[in-house]
């Protein structure tokens, strides 16, 4: 009897060593998949609690993979937010196979090359990992297709699949969302028109820049818009988004019904070759990027602009590159217009080129109300930030944000990271965030279709 009871757990035992990881287990362990873009390594810029130290990296054998590691190394010997992470690595024509059959761990990180990225998140999810991936999922409408079916499947294995939206956790995007669900500082938000949209929006980048305190070398296919897609379908991606999270906050979205494409069109930022060998440490161009050469002179589609509407709000969203800034960095400029006052965020000069805030009421009649209602929010917002403050400017007040609140666009990646892990761990993630990323890559997906008809 004794050595039929030991046979039976040897069996049940050897069932469950068999079994695929679909849900997340007692303790995290992180995989990065071909990480080809430096936003793989800044998630692993904090340490996180629940997380394994040991990081199970799959990739092909290369710089970017030699980039990576030493990003990580260097997260390791900081002085200032010391990590410890651990990274076993396998490297190889078969990593994608290799992690499949493994399962060393139980979620994916992917940020790399998007050409192959939508592919990588459904054999991921296929096989039962839970993936956190890089902007954008999908670059074409048939990575949306795939997207679309890849988010059910994940809903049938029971898996969490979610996109990295740091924006949202930039404090005056967080700001800007909240200022403008009062009714009594933006007024009502009306449908605008092509002309003047209600929501407005645009994010300039630049291909030359310096991460982690150190110049940026990007890989060449980062320049080919067949394998990093074209900005209208990349970096727009943010934008979409806070519209969505920002002006619909809590509301699931149908793409089918809510979303309704006007225009779009897109053009390229022209790069000489110096340009190119600076930021990728290669003195010519690679064949694979003959397609879009004049004259010696590669022309990247990085740049796009998005006219739709959104549950009949009139939206603009504009996508920008240039290859490097003469002052600053990358640029953000948001303005929500009300029936009482604009709420508008720039970032040039005058703002020293920090994100800045603004209430701009349109009316004198409809000053001192606004101000009521903002005086208000702000008390609100104190709680949380209690060294917020409002500055009268000659159109109305600027929300005054101390640097100590100012966490940067590196540091955004932990918080994400930590709202993904949060999700994963009670299982809460709202209803909406599913619908919404769908609803997010339908907006650039059908836009790049539309803008590359329109030629």
């Amino acid at each position: 009897m004794r050595k039929k009871e030991i046979m039976l757990a040897m069996i049940v035992l050897s069932m469950g060593a068999c079994k695929p990881k679909t849900a997340v287990e007692e303790k995290i362990r992180l995989i990065t998949l071909d990480p080809g873009h430096f936003h793989a390594a800044l998630v692993q810029k904090s340490m996180y609690e629940n997380v394994d130290s040991t990081v199970y990296v799959y990739a092909p054998k290369g710089p970017e993979l030699e980039q990576h590691l030493q990003k990580i190394e260097s997260y390791n010997q900081s002085t200032e937010n010391k990590t410890s992470w651990k990274e076993e690595v396998y490297e190889g024509p078969d990593f994608l196979e290799k992690m499949l059959s493994d399962k060393k761990g139980n979620v994916v990180v992917i940020a790399g090359n998007n050409l192959h990225k939508t592919e990588y998140i459904k054999k991921s999810i296929d096989a039962g990992f839970n993936v956190l991936a890089d902007k954008p999922m999908a670059i074409n409408e048939n990575g949306f297709e795939t997207l679309e079916k890849t988010f059910k499947a994940a809903k049938d294995k029971g898996v969490l699949l979610y996109d990295i939206m740091t924006e949202r956790y930039e404090i005056t995007n967080a700001l800007q969302a909240q200022l403008s669900q009062d009714l009594g500082i933006l007024g009502r938000l009306s449908e605008g028109s092509l002309e003047k949209p209600s929501i407005e929006m645009e994010s300039v980048h630049y291909f030359s820049k310096v991460v982690s305190g150190k110049p940026l070398i990007r890989p060449y296919w980062f320049m080919d818009v067949a394998q990093q897609g074209e900005g209208i379908a990349d970096v727009a991606v943010h934008l979409v988004d806070l519209a969505q999270w920002g002006y619909f906050p809590n509301q699931v979205l149908d793409y089918r019904k809510d979303i309704e494409l006007l225009q779009a069109k897109r053009w390229p930022t022209s790069m000489t070759l110096p340009q190119f060998t600076k930021i990728t440490n290669l003195t010519a161009f690679p064949e694979s990027l003959n397609p879009y050469l004049k004259n010696n002179v590669l022309e990247v589609f990085a740049n796009g602009e998005i006219d739709y509407k959104l549950k009949g709000i009139h939206v603009k969203i504009k996508a920008l590159w240039d290859y490097e800034a003469t002052k600053g960095g990358d640029t953000h400029f948001a303005i929500i217009r009300g029936s009482k006052s604009n709420i508008v965020i720039r970032q040039g000069t005058e703002q020293n080129f920090e994100p800045t805030l603004y209430v701009e009421p349109l009316n004198a009649a409809d000053r001192a109300s606004v101000k009521a209602a903002l005086d208000n929010k702000i008390a609100e917002v104190q709680k949380e930030y209690p060294e917020i403050q409002l500055k009268e400017t000659k159109l109305g007040w600027e929300v005054y944000i101390p640097k100590a609140y100012r966490e940067g666009h590196e540091a955004h990646f932990a918080q994400v990271t930590k709202k993904y892990l949060s999700y994963l761990e009670k299982k809460n993630m709202p209803e909406w965030e599913v619908p919404n990323m769908i609803a997010k890559y339908y907006t650039t997906t059908q836009a790049l279709k539309m803008a590359t008809q329109n030629k």
